[in-house]
């Protein structure tokens, strides 16, 4: 499972433009929106002045996931066969 998170301080947001396109709302997108993904993917600009937005993969089988963050760095924890791990940029 592909998740956007945000890679640098300041916290996550997309920008405007890229939000009005997809007609979403710039903080609070699912993290899993495959037309966001995508846009990524491809390098088309959508970080905000204060993101950095990467694409992060996570496996399916995974049974939960949380995405937490630090002064708005953000990481992803995921449960895998019963055990923690947890994915840094």
């Amino acid at each position: 499972m592909k998740v956007v998170i945000n890679n640098s301080y300041g916290g996550f947001r997309v920008n405007d433009d890229v939000a009005e396109k997809l007609g979403i709302d710039p903080y609070t997108v699912e993290r899993d929106n495959i037309k966001l993904i995508t846009l990524i993917e491809f390098g088309i600009g959508c970080n905000s002045w204060l993101s950095d937005l990467r694409v992060v993969e996570i496996p399916d089988d995974a049974t939960d996931y949380e995405i937490t963050e630090y002064d708005g760095r953000e990481s992803v924890i995921y449960v895998l066969d019963g055990k923690i791990h947890h994915l840094e940029m």
